[in-house]
């Protein structure tokens, strides 16, 4: 029998079978600045200021966006039009109907090993309260998974 992951879409997953996709990466919750004239994302090595910066996850999670208000929740719809999310995103590789890397959770059977392997962001970022909105720009980095 294929893992739910496999065998259902992404709209179909419960709520906890959504939640157990997400690697723990922290990728997704970098500070992202968009080129208004190309409609470009690029990454930059700033976090959220919720995000825990060793266990790459949000402190605050079921608050989050209160507390941040351009705070993005994944959904099924959302993830069908974010083509910014990186290339090593569960939820983008399903979406593609791509497999999951040996190093993601569910397939490892290891949460650490997405920071093993250097997906993740652990010990690359700053967070966005120790950096000025103007320092965004000198802060863009290259090395996010397209």
């Amino acid at each position: 029998m294929k893992p739910f992951w496999e065998s259902k879409t992404l709209s179909a997953l419960t709520h906890a079978e959504w939640e157990a996709l997400c690697d723990g990466c922290g990728l997704c919750c970098l500070v992202k600045l968009e080129d208004a004239e190309t409609g470009e994302v690029h990454y930059t090595d700033v976090a959220c200021r919720l995000l825990d910066l060793d266990s790459c996850r949000c402190r605050d999670y079921p608050h989050r966006a209160k507390r941040v208000p351009d705070c993005l929740s994944l959904t099924p719809e959302v993830v069908a039009e974010c083509s910014w999310l990186p290339a090593t995103c569960a939820y983008r590789l399903r979406r593609e109907g791509r497999a999951l890397p040996s190093w993601h959770p569910l397939v490892s059977g290891d949460p650490d090993a997405v920071h093993r392997t250097g997906i993740s962001v652990r010990g690359r970022v700053r967070s966005e309260e120790e950096v000025s909105e103007e320092a965004l720009l000198e802060r863009v980095v290259h090395w996010v998974p397209r």
